[in-house]
Formats: C-alpha cells, structure tokens, sequence
C-alpha cells in the first residue's frame, strides 16, 4: 500500500503539465536557482499547492552532490545550554527544510577535527559548532580550507572572518561580579572547566579579574574542573581551595552546570549557601530555578542564539555575507537565593562551618 501511495506521489512532471512550463521552469521556482518570469512563478506556485508537491530532498542531493542538511558539533547533550540551543537550531532547520546532524565532543578538543571530517563526509550544506578554542582549532582552519560555510555558537573568535553568535562573556562575567563585590565580598575564587576545554570559561575569568582589579582586589583564587565530573569529583577538588584559613565567600562559576554541582559539593564540605559561601552561574538554565535556594546567575537567550546562527548559516549558504561576522546578544543579572551579603566576619563561614557530613 505504501509503494501505491508512492507511484501517487506528484512528480516535477506532473506540477510542470499543470503549470503549462517545462520542469526546468518548474525547478527554478522550488529550487530558486534561476530567473523565472511572475506569471510563470505564480502558474508553480499555485500547482504545488493544488497537488500537494514535495521536492525529493534525496534525489536533489544526489544530483548537487550535497545534502540539505546541516552538521552540529556541541561539546555536550547534557548540558542544557546545548540542548536549548539545539532546539531553536532543530526548529528554524525544519523552517527552511533542512536535517540536522548532530554530534557532541563531550569537552575533548581533540576529537574536533574527527567529528568534522565524519560530517563532511555526508555532505552538508554547512556546519554550526560551538568548539573549545575557537582561535586554535584545527576544526575551523579545515572548514575554511574546504571553503564549506559555517558560523560559530557561544563562541567569540578573534578571527574577523569568522562568523558567530554569543553573549559578551567578558562583560557579563564582569558585571556579576562587581554586584558581588557590591555585597561586600572580597574574597573570590573562580570555578571553571579546563581552559583548554573552553574559551568561554577563559573570558569569563578575564571579566572577574578585571572586576576585581577595578574595585583594588586581588585575582581570584582558580579551580578549573571536569565538566563531565561527578559532584564527588567536584567537592574532593574544592576541598584544598576550601580547607584554608582564607576561605573564600564568593564563587564565581563559568557555567549553571557547573554551579549546580559545585553548591552541592560545597554543601557537603559543611558550608551553608548563602551565609557562609555565595555561588554564582552563567547561562540562566531554567532547573537552576527549582534549586533551593535558586541560582544567581547571568542569564543568556540559548534557544533564540541557536536559532539566530541557524539563520544566518543559512544566508551564508545563500551567498549573502552579513555585515557584521559576530552577533552579540544581550544577558541579564538573575538574581536568587545562592548569593546574599558577605559574612561581617569574612572567613567565609569559618565561624559558622559545620562539623564535616
């Protein structure tokens, strides 16, 4: 019954006999590849729509010798940031009628430029990536060598060529620290993953050190982490930069993910949150919310940034170039129950620290 529904199917033949054109006239309306007069345009236009047609994706491809799809490379599935941003990326391909082929690095550089190879392998229209470094990667210096059109998520390159949509990570790590700073704190360390796993992470620090700088305090005390590690991993590596005499009372964390985790291992350590140690995320992750007490973060639009990257992949295919090659968009300060004033004291719950759990 499928295969009779199939011979059914209206054909480039059938849309052409009904429009009075031939199937090349028929071609350059669906595929907008060539000038077509508005009479002959409307005749197509108004057939497709009667018989219900639908281009045969695959036989397109094979014929151009390349997909209407597009490849993704996210470092994680796990991190809602990607999720999010893969849903506005997902939706705005089904818009255009494009698939979408996806693959995460969970966090290793070096598995980059493999991925990148296997998606090209399949022929894509073009790629969008969020990478760890996106002015060292082998990934993107292949990609402009196959000259194949991509554009960059969360990602700000140095390289004006390259196109990308993000969020200023300098600033807005910046801003909320100087609030905490504002709270009275003076004593910070910043928790992130590897450097070497994120460039985002890295300007991040660069916007806490200069908020820091500015107010006449010393640079933060750093941890970098596993992203992919377990809370136990977590507070077994927070325990030395907590252990000390001059413990701090705010961290500052490269990402929600993260966040979560290290509030937990903190807690476990004995401290309370907010009165013995304040703790702030980036990205604004909505389960953060549901978190007691809720997490004070900078709050970023992931999905409508995956959408906006999508968008512009897609006139790059086309041939336009954007003015600008990055696109920035706005963040706000979320504030919630993680951070509070500084302890008077500033031991950063020295004297209030429960007896290890």
């Amino acid at each position: 019954m499928t295969h009779a529904r199939n011979l059914d199917r209206p054909t480039i033949g059938t849309v052409a006999r009904q429009a009075r054109c031939s199937p090349a006239t028929v071609s350059r309306v669906i595929n907008a590849s060539g000038p077509v007069s508005a009479d002959a345009r409307a005749r197509v236009e108004r057939a497709v729509a009667e018989l219900r047609f639908r281009p045969d994706v695959h036989g397109q491809s094979l014929r151009s010798r390349r997909y209407r799809a597009i490849g993704v490379v996210v470092p994680s599935y796990t991190n809602p940031v990607f999720a999010n941003s893969l849903a506005g990326i997902e939706s705005t391909a089904r818009d255009a009628a494009r698939m979408v082929f996806t693959a995460a690095t969970d966090y290793a550089p070096e598995r980059e430029l493999a991925i990148v190879e296997g998606l090209l392998a399949q022929r894509p229209e073009g790629l969008l990536l969020t990478v760890a470094d996106a002015d060292r990667c082998e990934a993107l210096d292949r990609l402009d060598r196959a000259r194949v059109p991509y554009v960059l998520v969360h990602n700000h390159p140095a390289d004006s060529r390259r196109h990308a949509v993000a969020v200023d990570n300098f600033g807005a790590s910046r801003d909320i620290t100087a609030a905490l700073i504002a709270a009275g704190h003076c004593r910070f360390a910043y928790v992130s993953g590897s450097f070497r796993t994120t460039d985002r992470g890295r300007r991040r620090f660069d916007g806490c050190v200069a908020a820091l700088a500015q107010a006449g305090l010393p640079p933060p005390a750093l941890a970098e982490l596993d992203y992919m590690g377990s809370p136990q991993d977590h507070r077994r590596d927070l325990t030395a930069l907590l252990g000390g005499g001059e413990t701090p009372t705010a961290l500052v964390c490269s990402n929600d993910h993260l966040a979560l985790s290290v509030a937990a291992a903190v807690r476990t350590l004995g401290f309370s949150v907010p009165d013995d140690i304040s703790i702030a995320g980036f990205d604004g992750i909505a389960i953060a919310r549901l978190m007691t007490p809720s997490l004070a973060t900078v709050e970023t639009p992931t999905q409508a940034m995956g959408a906006a990257a999508m968008q512009r992949l897609l006139r790059l295919i086309d041939g336009e170039r954007p003015a600008a090659t990055v696109e920035l968009f706005p963040y706000q300060l979320r504030s919630g129950g993680t951070c509070s004033a500084a302890p008077s004291d500033q031991t950063g719950g020295e004297r209030r620290r429960a007896t290890t759990t």
